[in-house]
């Protein structure tokens, strides 16, 4: 199945954890397929916090999405993620944005992420990568999420 990750985080070293982040992903979901570049964006919900480094994964997976989402919870735990606060400053975060095609609501995921559109920081790499791939439920592109996306938040190529 093809799978689309979000990585992010604002604490610590933020190349280095992404960069275990992608190789603990590899080995317990499956081969990365495509990998955008490093976007620097602004914090998203919560805005008094440093700034974010993103990436967007596109993985191969034959894992079932939950299992997915218990594994990618805890590759944030080992690389220590400790949720306090929705949206708070963290040194990892892993969002699955698309599971292939599947439309799906659980008390613990939604798929597609429900708010991807909103994101630029989700969008651009997104884009970058995947630039023609229709999300199930609004049936558009992501090139036309982000150019309809209403975020103005800061997303900026990263050169470490």
């Amino acid at each position: 199945m093809r799978l689309f990750l979000l990585l992010g985080g604002n604490l610590g070293n933020r190349v280095a954890l992404l960069q275990q982040a992608q190789a603990q992903l590899a080995q317990a979901v499956g081969p990365v397929v495509q990998a955008s570049g490093l976007y620097e964006t602004a914090a998203w919900g919560v805005t008094e916090q440093p700034p974010y480094l993103n990436q967007v994964l596109e993985m191969h997976t034959t894992l079932p999405p939950l299992e997915i989402l218990d594994r990618t919870q805890a590759i944030e735990q080992v690389l220590g993620r400790v949720r306090l606060e929705r949206w708070g400053a963290r040194p990892i975060d892993i969002d699955l944005l698309y599971y292939g095609d599947l439309v799906c609501q659980t008390d613990r995921l939604t798929l597609p992420h429900p708010l991807l559109h909103h994101r630029r920081f989700a969008l651009v790499p997104l884009g970058q990568i995947a630039p023609d791939f229709v999300h199930p439920v609004l049936n558009k592109t992501n090139t036309q999420l982000l150019a309809e996306c209403a975020d103005e938040g800061a997303v900026n190529t990263f050169a470490p």
